[in-house]
Parts: structure tokens; C-alpha cells; sequence
């Protein structure tokens, strides 16, 4: 099953892995929405730079630090995600905690390896 993934700190920098990321996703068939500080496309996806009440979002996966990430904590859980991947440099112990009160999975793994071992 193919999943609606927001990708959280994307950049259009393609030596970035949420650049990468973004890009397997697409190649994977799964259905892609964007955030980042940037506006710019990747594989055909839209980078917004503002909030967006996106709907049926199965996954996000963060690529923006654990300082950066507190203030969307609350942006975040309103999207109602099944899980929210954090990559490495993104290991957030406070938002995990947050997460669990909401009943949000969470998994600490990294995007491109999960999708390259068909774990996604």
C-alpha cells in the first residue's frame, strides 16, 4: 500500500537527503507533499512555505533538528499521521513523548534505508 508521505524540511539542495528522499518517494509511487523554508519543486512535488492543512497524510518524515522542530509540534500532531519517521539528526525524546500522548507512531529510522529494503 502506498502512502501519503509529507516530507518536513525539504530542500530543492540536491545533496540534501530530504532532496533524496523526496525523490525515492515519488520513484516508489507513493504521494508526496512538501515543507520547507524554500519554495522550489523536486520530482514534481511543490515545496510549501507555509502550513498547510494537508489531509490524509499517512507518514511524515522529518528532516529539520530537534531545536527547530518544537515550534510545529502542534502543526504536526494536527495532521493526524499514522507515524512520524525521524531521520538521523532528528531524534526529538520530548516530541516522542508528546507523540505517545496523542497516540501517533513514531519510528527512529532513516527514510532512504527503509524504502531500499522495502520497509517503508
Amino acid at each position: 500500500m502506498k502512502k501519503k508521505t509529507l516530507v518536513f524540511g525539504a530542500s530543492t539542495n540536491p545533496s540534501r537527503y530530504s532532496y533524496l528522499a523526496i525523490n525515492r518517494l515519488v520513484n516508489n509511487g507513493h504521494e508526496v507533499v512538501a515543507f520547507g523554508l524554500k519554495e522550489g519543486t523536486v520530482a514534481g512535488t511543490s515545496i510549501d512555505i507555509s502550513l498547510q492543512q494537508y489531509n490524509d497524510v499517512d507518514t511524515i518524515t522529518l528532516y529539520m533538528n530537534p531545536q527547530r522542530q518544537k515550534e510545529f509540534y502542534k502543526y504536526l500532531v494536527s495532521l493526524k499521521p499514522n507515524r512520524i519517521i525521524f531521520n538521523p539528526g532528528t531524534e526529538n525524546p520530548e516530541f516522542y513523548n508528546i507523540l505517545k500522548e496523542h497516540g501517533i507512531d513514531y519510528e527512529v529510522a532513516c527514510t532512504l534505508v527503509l524504502l531500499s529494503i522495502n520497509q517503508y
